[in-house]
């Protein structure tokens, strides 16, 4: 029996990709993997290679999911200020406002880094 045998799919009890679980799946592999390579198990270094990739992948997923939230954000809400601003609703300015704000600083947080 394989050690990717006794893993369950990565996102079985998850809505979507997210960073953590993409994260610790990664450090995770990279463990099993060197396992493997200590012990000459086969089984566990591809195991350990193929579940670093898959978690690798769910990272860049919610990565990429969150700067598109950002964006909508950051749009919907610089809609809102305009719209706002334009017709005097000074409460509707204010909450596009920080709205755009909050995309902005979600597409910082989840801008793809170049090293990738």
């Amino acid at each position: 029996m394989s050690y990717d045998e006794n893993n369950s799919n990565n996102n079985s009890n998850n809505q979507g990709p997210n960073k953590t679980t993409g994260q610790f799946h990664s450090v995770k592999g990279t463990a099993v993997e060197a396992i493997g390579n200590l012990t000459g198990a086969t089984s566990w270094q591809q195991s350990g290679r193929d579940e670093h990739a898959r978690g690798e992948g769910e990272y860049q997923a919610a990565q990429a999911e969150g700067y598109v939230e950002g964006t909508i954000d950051r749009i919907g809400g610089r809609k809102d200020a305009v719209v706002g601003a334009v017709t005097g609703d000074r409460q509707q300015e204010t909450t596009g406002n920080v709205r755009r704000d909050k995309g902005s600083v979600q597409q910082d947080i989840n801008r793809p880094s170049s090293g990738n």
